[in-house]
């Protein structure tokens, strides 16, 4: 039967429950092992959540509390599915996948970053991903040498 045709709260509910999956990024899904098990850990809580929101006796609270976790689980379910883990780098010659590299940039205090999965990534706790724009300058690139990203001139201090 049509949403149109049943009372309003339905009509709400089915748009709080029938919410579009998460995009996934058309870069290859290249992780840590840290980041395939991060993965892990976040479908294996979306998953709880959804349990947990299964003992819920009304149905449109249910579904309510179910519809969140159940994206999120499709979503990580997927990108655990899709993981290429990459070997830690054996070279600290040139930026690599997993290298932390330390950079300075005009007269600003040099930064540290280590690149990593798009799903890993939190320039907060000092991880970028392989795909952002400084990731990709930096790769390839030695200690001293120096690279541009938008209109910064970037210099390569040390890369571990």
């Amino acid at each position: 039967m049509s949403v149109a045709f049943t009372k309003e709260e339905s009509s709400e509910t089915a748009a709080e429950t029938l919410l579009p999956d998460r995009p996934i990024s058309q870069n290859p899904n290249l992780v840590t092992l840290t980041g395939l098990k991060q993965l892990q850990a976040q479908l294996d809580a979306a998953r709880a959540a959804y349990e947990a929101a299964n003992t819920i006796e009304d149905v449109n609270e249910k579904r309510r509390q179910q519809a969140n976790p159940l994206r999120d689980a499709r979503y990580f379910a997927e990108r655990v599915r899709t993981a290429q883990v990459m070997p830690d780098p054996t070279s600290h010659e040139v930026v690599a996948f997993g290298s932390t590299v330390t950079y300075s940039r005009d007269e600003r205090p040099p930064q540290t970053y280590r690149i990593v999965g798009e799903d890993e990534a939190d320039p907060r706790t000092g991880t970028i991903s392989f795909a952002s724009p400084m990731a990709r300058a930096l790769m390839g690139k030695a200690v001293g040498d120096v690279v541009e990203v938008g209109e910064q001139e970037i210099e390569i201090i040390s890369i571990s």
